[in-house]
């Protein structure tokens, strides 16, 4: 072995590269405070080998970057550890790089000779921030490309070249394919390359001026080989550690629903180490965004780099010290104040839930027997009724209907109501409580539209109310053979079990004592009918017609209590339709359960 070796270094003298590396004199001895460094190169390796990797099964296009990812994530074999150990590394760094320049600015390592040093190491810091930045927005999801729509408006608000440096970043003035190609070849290519060169420079001007030593040393000098290397390689390890407690016990990185322009994102927020600033911007509204997102900044990071020669005197190295925790001191602040006004804010509280609800559902859609369609994955949740049924009705529908109380989406609305409760629409308890002369002049039924002293109503609490034991037997067999009308997916089996039953309540819905064709129309055509027509209740046909245009004969004609024609009058889509109309019946996709 000892010939090979002394042959190789013949050749290429690494001995006295390896002596130089691990041989340096460490004043003082080795100390734990001196660990950062080797940590932040440690996780930048992590970084590259983990990036290159996923770069393998990562395509940059608007149709092809989440899907991408997603396969990734629930597809490739150790693909989430893989992406949750790129993510959670980068956040890592962003800690150990605020943690380095503590130790540096405490330890007064910024001073003459060590100024390029510093700055380089400035410079490093904002690198790395761009490299999360960058990356943010390559999943292709709602949160990061909400949040990158944000951060390259702010970009535009620069005096001159505001505008033309938004559109050389984005790539023209939409966000599309250019935008993912643009991002991928900064974060992969470009800024990895000029942190590279940038650490060379940095731990080249570090070995050249030595390490400086916080006072008083309390051990003598010490070669960095044995001593350093181990604090280093435990504190490599324990960050390692930490790192892959958060990929497992996340399983891997977030991944939201696929970014789609035609959906507002309530729930938009940058990373944790970002949130500083998003709170700084909201003291600065209207036209003076400039000062919260370069002007102020742009100063603290001038008296960052300003260091080295505030430093000259004893004073001024206190003052830098100060500036530095009440700078940091700062940001955590702003970092819990725009956490805590989200913790309170029950809109972004909805938000949040139904980004989570949208990311769980896409990867159910995906995951179904027609996959992933070529339009790309945003399609999957654009047709999905579970998704954009209640969408619809909370913006079309909600301003005097309810669903379950609320809005379908987990508000309140604040209007009075107007029309009924929708959630169950003719299911047997929905038509249960319709028949009941206790609830149907109640605000679930027709207790806020003007038939709350119609006909109806009145035959309900009148009539109803004074049925026999016989009559009401009578009557439930009227509902379950109304209800089976609609052939709702949740009674299904039911129905398949009560045909006996649905036979006789059809025949009982225009016998004397019930006379539900006294004024509906019922499987016989009857030009005499002045009430909806009961023929197919409930069922999609019958609804997206009903939606479509309520003002038709066949519904309540001139009757209608204000409720749009929104097919008619083309408020609503075809497709849109049907959608409100499916969620309401509880028609979609479900996965097989095991």
């Amino acid at each position: 072995m000892k010939p090979a070796l002394d042959w190789l270094d013949q050749r290429t003298g690494y001995k006295k590269l390896l002596h130089e590396a691990l041989f340096e004199n460490v004043p003082g001895g080795a100390r734990w405070r001196y660990v950062w460094g080797s940590t932040l190169t440690f996780c930048f390796a992590v970084q590259v080998i983990t990036g290159l990797f996923l770069w393998l099964a990562y395509s940059a296009s608007a149709q092809t970057a989440w899907e991408s990812v997603y396969y990734i994530q629930h597809e490739m074999a150790g693909g989430w550890f893989l992406r949750g150990l790129h993510h959670y590394t980068a956040q890592a760094m962003t800690v150990l790089l605020v943690l380095h320049l503590m130790q540096v600015v405490i330890d007064g390592a910024y001073k003459a000779p060590r100024e390029v040093n510093f700055w380089t190491g400035i410079l490093l810091l904002l690198l790395v921030l761009a490299l999360s930045l960058t990356g943010y927005l390559l999943p292709w999801d709602q949160k990061g490309f909400w949040a990158t729509k944000v951060a390259t408006s702010i970009m535009a608000i620069t005096p001159f070249v505001g505008p033309a440096l938004q559109k050389l970043v984005v790539g023209g003035s939409d966000y599309g394919h250019l935008t993912l190609t643009r991002f991928l070849a900064v974060h992969a290519g470009f800024i990895p390359g000029a942190i590279i060169a940038f650490i060379g420079a940095h731990i080249w001007l570090f070995r050249r001026h030595g390490l400086t030593a916080k006072e008083p040393r309390r051990k003598p000098d010490a070669p960095f080989w044995p001593g350093q290397v181990l604090c280093d390689a435990v504190a490599c390890l324990a960050v390692l550690a930490v790192v892959l407690f958060l990929v497992v016990r996340y399983h891997g990185a977030e991944l939201g629903a696929p970014a789609d322009p035609s959906e507002p994102f309530g729930a938009a927020r940058p990373e944790w180490y970002f949130l500083f600033l998003f709170q700084l911007l909201k003291y600065f509204p209207g036209g003076t965004e400039i000062w919260g997102a370069m002007v102020v900044p742009g100063l603290l990071m001038l008296v960052l780099a300003a260091m080295p020669f505030i430093g000259k005197w004893k004073l001024g190295h206190r003052f830098n010290v100060g500036f530095l925790w009440v700078m940091l001191g700062g940001v955590a602040l702003l970092t819990w104040l725009a956490v805590n006004e989200d913790r309170h804010n029950p809109d972004n509280a909805i938000a949040v839930a139904a980004a989570e609800r949208d990311a769980e559902r896409v990867v159910a859609l995906a995951r179904s027997p027609d996959g992933i369609p070529q339009t790309g994955a945003a399609t999957l949740l654009r047709h999905d009724a579970l998704t954009q049924g209640p969408k619809l009705f909370a913006k079309n529908c909600a301003s005097c209907h309810r669903y379950d109380g609320g809005n379908g989406l987990g508000g309140t609305p604040t209007g009075k109501i107007g029309a009924s409760d929708l959630k169950g629409f003719a299911s047997r308890e929905w038509l249960a409580g319709l028949l009941d002369p206790k609830q149907v002049d109640g605000p679930h039924y027709f207790g806020g539209t003007k038939f709350k002293d119609d006909k109806m109503v009145g035959f309900v609490k009148k009539d109803v109310a004074g049925f026999s034991a016989e009559q009401k037997a009578q009557l439930q067999q009227v509902i379950v053979a109304l209800s089976a009308e609609a052939g709702l997916k949740s009674q299904r089996v039911l129905d398949a079990g009560d045909v006996a039953i649905i036979d006789q309540g059809k025949k009982l819905i225009g016998s004397a004592g019930v006379s539900c064709t006294d004024c509906h129309q019922f499987h016989v055509a009857d030009a005499d009918a002045v009430a909806p027509d009961l023929t197919g209740y409930g069922s999609r046909e019958w609804l997206v017609a009903f939606i479509t245009d309520p003002s038709h004969a066949r519904f309540y004609g001139k009757d209608n209590d204000r409720m749009p024609a929104f097919g008619k009058d083309q408020r609503l889509s075809t497709q849109e339709i049907g959608l409100v109309a499916d969620w309401l019946r509880g028609e979609w996709y479900e996965p097989e359960k095991p």
